[in-house]
């Protein structure tokens, strides 16, 4: 059996009802740094200081059986761990591609922060594996909040980068336009006292309502087993840092200045805007209108596209992950 068969196996175990006198052993909390989750291929440890701090960042590099001799960085969402790229590694691998996929200081399996999250902070770490890797260059495929981190990487370092894929991003708004500030502290409350089906919904509503629940189950298991875990409210903080940074580092302006390729790939049902509900209720319908924005930027970049793909929402590479497959591979291979 494959490692793909494997992970999904256990996830798809997590999912099912326990067993009496087995609900302790099957149930054990994770730890904040996802101990005890599964990932579809082996994770390594790069040692970083961040602030000061000494962290670690998770990452794969899976190879490819025939390699092409380029290289893809996949950067990951904010509610995801790096493991949801399962299906896209296998595509890029088999077609000759080497492809690093790490998870971000603050997420998945990588260290938490005592300090606040930057995008700034996390290119440069980003590099910083590149550089670990002996990795002159690569292309980059980014989905929601690694969107965001992928312009500030494409900006930043421009001369690291062939071509970027933005998987239905975030940040092609200015939330502050629409929400207003919001303390730190509320979004703590708030999030710990969201429940498992709670975010069920959220991630049904506004991420996507076609994602079987099966495949739904193993990204709730990765958020809410960590909270019997004792440094819980170290994770907490930093995933409320990262809801932060999205609002006040905004990206959308340094769209147009992307000099490298790019192609959005949208799905026509991605209405996600982080903060909406914060926003005065006159204002929530003029947010998340991702398509239209994505087309908007892409024409105003030297070397912008935007393909939107019917039926699909914010998980548009798993909503349909045959178009998206084939736009992706099309846009890279040019």
């Amino acid at each position: 059996m494959n490692r793909l068969f494997l992970a999904a196996l256990f996830a798809t175990l997590l999912a099912l009802p326990l067993l009496p006198g087995r609900a302790a052993e099957m149930r054990e909390p994770y730890g904040i740094g996802l101990e005890g989750y599964p990932y579809p291929y082996p994770v390594n440890m790069l040692p970083l200081v961040n602030d000061g701090e000494e962290l670690r960042m998770a990452y794969m590099d899976v190879a490819p059986a025939q390699g092409n001799g380029r290289v893809v960085v996949l950067l990951h969402g904010r509610n995801f761990p790096a493991s949801y790229w399962a299906a896209v590694i296998k595509t890029l691998t088999e077609a000759g591609y080497r492809t690093i996929v790490p998870d971000q200081i603050g997420f998945g399996k990588s260290s938490k922060p005592a300090g606040e999250l930057h995008f700034d902070t996390l290119a440069r770490n980003t590099m910083a594996l590149l550089d670990h890797l002996g990795i002159a260059k690569a292309d980059i495929v980014a989905h929601s909040l690694g969107g965001m981190l992928a312009v500030r990487i494409a900006r930043a370092y421009p001369d690291r980068i062939n071509r970027l894929v933005l998987a239905a991003p975030i940040g092609l708004e200015d939330y502050r336009m629409y929400v207003p500030p919001i303390p730190t502290e509320r979004i703590l409350e708030n999030e710990d006292k969201l429940t498992a089906e709670g975010y069920r919904k959220q991630l049904e509503t506004n991420y996507s309502p076609k994602i079987p629940p099966d495949q739904i189950t193993p990204f709730i298991d990765a958020r809410f087993n960590i909270k019997g875990a004792a440094d819980y409210q170290r994770w907490l903080r930093a995933f409320v840092s990262s809801a932060q940074m999205i609002y006040r580092e905004p990206v959308v302006h340094e769209i147009p200045l992307v000099s490298a390729p790019t192609l959005f790939i949208m799905g026509a049902d991605d209405h996600n805007a982080p903060g909406k509900p914060n926003a005065p209720e006159a204002l929530r319908p003029k947010m998340g209108q991702n398509a239209d924005l994505a087309r908007a930027l892409a024409a105003k970049m030297p070397n912008g596209r935007a393909e939107v793909i019917e039926n699909a929402g914010h998980l548009v590479f798993l909503d349909a992950p045959a178009k998206f497959n084939e736009l992706m591979l099309a846009f890279l291979g040019k």
